[in-house]
């Protein structure tokens, strides 16, 4: 039969939830955070390069020009690298049989969600429980 191929997103949401988090969807998963995890470690490259590439200005407003998209290049990374992170968390939960249900409730996270966030680790409902403690109580 040879390598198995990939199932379409649409594929992936088609199938019934006897079906969740299968070999094939844990495939589907692994590949696109895994493609995640080498965009953003190529972002990470491409910024050292920017920055290394500083020119001397002599104009003060050309100079503060490049210093103010410096530090917006940095605030960028420093998000993906915080992504980066749950990227690869969530690789492991694969590895581990835990990905795709929720840490607080153990409930399917569901296809959906995982779709619009891969890195998710809570099911929507525990989500909007815990936004709405920290609306509350400032947390």
């Amino acid at each position: 039969m040879g390598a198995k191929k990939l199932l379409t997103a649409e594929e992936v949401l088609a199938m019934s939830e006897d079906d969740y988090m299968n070999e094939q969807q844990l495939a589907f998963f692994r590949h696109r955070l895994s493609e995640m995890e080498a965009q953003l470690r190529a972002n990470a490259d491409q910024t050292t390069v920017n920055l290394r590439e500083t020119t001397v200005v002599p104009d003060p407003a050309d100079r503060a020009t490049i210093e103010e998209e410096h530090a917006l290049e940095l605030r960028t990374r420093d998000r993906e690298r915080k992504l980066l992170k749950k990227v690869q968390a969530a690789i492991v939960r694969i590895d581990e049989g835990d990905y795709g249900y929720c840490e607080e409730t153990g409930e399917p996270i569901g296809v959906a969600r995982l779709m619009a966030r891969p890195t998710a680790t809570l099911s929507l409902e525990a989500q909007q429980r815990r936004e709405l403690k920290q609306k509350m109580y400032g947390d």
